[in-house]
């Protein structure tokens, strides 16, 4: 059991469950910050930790535990309070700290939480230190005398400002909106304290939308997730653009002056043109994922630009980057990685690069990401209480290659676990809309069958 549970423990983007309950108890979040304080301890000569979190109700009492596992381990931590993922990032690397730990769920619904730890270089950790930190964990917890307690935190109120100011700094001075208006969800997140006072420099009309938490309601009916009251506030002001954020803000998706939705597919497509042109794209590639569409794929094989995919996350997007020496990367679900200027997906980073490709072409986002075929695409969810492998549900793997066939060579199907939450994701892309909701159905409809016989 417990080499199963080594394996798992960190998933694509961290540790995350449901708080209270493992491996978000208090005991194992305690060991958590006991390990990785252990671990930096020989390997870094600083012993300093900035510690990060998100707006739910529980992240404080998690930071807290969290920080009191350092503090055994002679770390210093140094509390940024709330704040974005990517700010975490940053002030890993501006602070001169050994890790940075963000307590976030993302996107997920205010009763789960996370914890996502970085390296001092301002990247997620690896994963072969995720597995020896994980070692040590159930190592601990085996053992006797695990006591976790908490650390009253104080705030270094000081850290949101120098984020933001960094923020300014990456996009640069010499463009303005002056006069355009500009809708901000903030999801109820971590971007509610600081989304107005980054864009308010530009000269923009800012209104912002779920930008007052109260623990309970970050993600809930608002943030990239859920789109619509911001395309009907969009509409409404006749603003010349909308940007959506998760509830750490690592994540941007956007809403044109004319109420289309635009997924980090197609700022890939807008910032790939416009690096290309300023001679500023490396590599003559962009990096998307298994899920980016095949529509963006061939749009920039036109172009002369080759589309590197990885698997889901934006960890092995980064990755992928690093490797190959693209500087723009990204996700559809808005994850997008401009390494030039961060080392992580930024929410608020990609809405000012995408404001700045609005002032100097002097068009409008819709403009902007137009000129490809978006294939039909339809992304199916199914919440399971195990994860099965797929090689074990002959009835789904039947469906699924039966499908392909359906499909032919212009159609694709992905399907996976999250790694994030206990959800199978089905997704079918193909030319003909009416095949791909058709194919998915016959999917999700087998794997409801072979799992409920589990």
């Amino acid at each position: 059991m417990a080499n199963s549970l080594q394996k798992d423990l960190f998933g694509t983007d961290g540790i995350r469950g449901a708080a209270g309950e493992p491996p978000l108890d208090p005991a194992t979040i305690f060991a958590v910050g006991f390990c990785l304080g252990q671990s930096l301890r020989h390997k870094s000569d600083s012993c300093r930790v900035v510690l990060g979190e998100d707006t739910r109700e529980s992240s404080r009492w998690i930071a807290e535990t969290v920080a009191a596992g350092l503090q055994k381990a002679e770390i210093e931590v140094v509390a940024a309070g709330v704040i974005t993922t990517p700010g975490l990032a940053f002030h890993t690397t501006s602070e001169g700290c050994a890790a940075g730990v963000m307590i976030s769920a993302s996107h997920n619904p205010y009763r789960d939480n996370g914890i996502k730890v970085f390296a001092a270089t301002g990247f997620k950790l690896p994963e072969e230190d995720e597995r020896a930190i994980t070692r040590e964990i159930y190592r601990m917890l085996a053992g006797d005398g695990m006591n976790p307690s908490r650390l009253s935190l104080q705030t270094d109120a000081a850290l949101a400002g120098r984020y933001a100011a960094f923020l300014r700094r990456a996009a640069g001075a010499s463009w303005n909106l002056s006069g355009r208006t500009l809708i901000v969800d903030c999801a109820n997140g971590a971007a509610s304290a600081v989304a107005r006072e980054v864009f308010s420099h530009y000269d923009l009309r800012v209104q912002t939308l779920a930008d007052q938490p109260d623990g309970r309601n970050i993600n809930l009916d608002c943030g990239s997730l859920h789109m619509e009251k911001l395309q009907q506030a969009v509409l409404a002001a006749k603003a010349d653009l909308g940007v959506a954020l998760d509830g750490d803000a690592d994540r941007a998706l956007f809403v044109a002056g004319d109420g289309r939705i635009v997924d980090g597919d197609g700022v890939l497509w807008a910032a790939s043109r416009s690096m290309q042109r300023h001679g500023t794209l490396h590599g003559g590639a962009v990096v998307g994922t298994v899920m980016t569409n095949l529509g963006l794929e061939l749009a920039l094989a036109r172009e002369g630009l080759k589309l590197l995919r990885t698997a889901v996350g934006d960890k092995y997007v980064l990755e992928e980057m690093l490797r190959c020496g693209a500087n723009l990367g990204g996700e559809p679900s808005g994850h997008i990685i401009f390494s030039d200027l961060a080392t992580t997906g930024d929410g608020l980073l990609t809405a000012l690069q995408v404001l700045r490709l609005l002032a100097d072409q002097g068009r409008s986002l819709a403009e902007l990401v137009g000129g490809w075929e978006v294939f039909p695409q339809t992304i199916r969810n199914l919440r399971v209480r195990e994860k099965t492998p797929f090689d074990r549900l002959p009835k789904v793997g039947a469906a699924i290659e039966e499908g392909q066939k359906r499909l032919g060579s212009s159609g694709r199907i992905l399907v996976r676990y999250s790694g994030t939450e206990p959800l199978a994701r089905v997704m079918v892309e193909a030319a003909d809309a009416a095949a791909v909701e058709q194919v998915a159905a016959a999917i999700v409809g087998a794997l409801k069958e072979s799992l409920a016989a589990e």
